[in-house]
């Protein structure tokens, strides 16, 4: 599956909330979101619009692992 290409960082953070994130801080217009499923784990979102293919890909990476997933299963999972 392709990795969307229009998608804003609110809406990241929307779709990330599946998988229990929840925004912790913002500072400027970076979100900082938590979760606590599988130990705590913290990542950082831009809210570009949209935000860049590599931004992204970086983000869902990071995501994946944290849950054992690889990237495609997580794209599945959330789109």
């Amino acid at each position: 599956m392709r990795i969307p290409r229009d998608l804003t960082g609110d809406e990241l953070a929307k779709l990330l909330h599946k998988l229990g994130y929840i925004q912790t801080r913002q500072v400027g217009s970076h979100l900082r979101l938590t979760t606590q499923a599988y130990g705590t784990h913290h990542i950082t979102i831009p809210r570009h619009d949209p935000l860049k293919v590599g931004t992204l890909s970086g983000i869902l990476h990071d995501v994946a692992v944290h849950f054992g997933k690889t990237r495609e299963e997580l794209l599945l999972e959330l789109f």
